[in-house]
């Protein structure tokens, strides 16, 4: 089982309890927020190992989340998913040149979501598998 810590990012709290809930079941520890800025206070007053942030969310968006954690020494090394219902290659290519670390549309199944995250963790920091 796992220790990493991942912090969840949705506004939506079903989306939020469905992922805790598969993430708890495969050991991660979980932390829930949202909306962006409150992912960024949770993420500097304690660093997880990986977030997932919802990209249409008020207060801040996943997009000026991802910013605001790049930006920041002290978060600039999270791994972070952009979690979406946008499908399109094109979304997920501006998502990934922007600076996100995976893609993960809804609906997502749960080996789909474990196999996404334990990849990350275990140092891959691309979708496309280049380090970087």
């Amino acid at each position: 089982m796992s220790h990493a810590r991942v912090l969840i990012a949705d506004d939506h709290e079903d989306n939020r309890e469905l992922l805790r809930v598969m993430l708890e079941a495969a050991g991660y520890t979980v932390q829930e927020v949202c909306n962006g800025r409150e992912c960024v206070a949770a993420a500097l007053a304690a660093t997880p190992d990986l977030a997932l942030l919802d990209l249409s969310m008020p207060v801040l968006d996943g997009w000026g989340t991802l910013s605001a954690l790049r930006a920041d020494a002290r978060t600039r090394g999270i791994r972070c998913v952009a979690v979406t219902g946008f499908a399109a290659e094109a979304d997920r290519q501006r998502a990934l040149a922007a600076g996100f670390d995976a893609y993960l549309t809804k609906p997502y199944r749960g080996k789909e979501l474990h196999e996404l995250v334990r990849r990350l963790l275990d140092g891959q920091r691309r979708e496309d598998g280049h380090a970087e």
